[in-house]
């Protein structure tokens, strides 16, 4: 069938894009993770239960499965850098433009202040 090729291919392309993260601020490390679990859930089971047995990153997928719990510090982080990035884009983007990173932020906040943490 078509669809595990496809998610097979989804969940590396969304562990390459985690693994990018590690080293790039603005790019989002677990969120990454978390999907890949989905991916491999449908296509690699084994590959599934490797990012759940990894130390740092299993626990966060799995809080995130059972709660839809997000950490506290991720929190603090997430909204540190969009608060940068909307401030930085504020001065940058012409006037029609300016706010709507800002808008996005507090939409993206707003939902991820209401998760629990852990």
């Amino acid at each position: 069938m078509m669809k595990k090729p496809v998610y097979r291919a989804l969940g590396a392309l969304s562990v390459a894009l985690g693994l990018v993260g590690v080293f790039l601020p603005i790019m989002p490390t677990t969120p990454f993770l978390i999907l890949a679990a989905y991916f491999f859930g449908r296509s690699h089971p084994e590959w599934e239960e490797k990012l759940l047995a990894h130390p740092t990153f299993g626990p966060l997928i799995i809080a995130w499965r059972e709660r839809g719990a997000i950490p506290l510090l991720a929190k603090w982080l997430a909204t540190a850098m969009l608060a940068v990035s909307s401030v930085g884009s504020g001065w940058y983007l012409s006037d029609g433009w300016r706010y709507l990173p800002a808008v996005i932020s507090v939409v993206v906040l707003a939902w991820m202040w209401s998760r629990p943490s852990r």
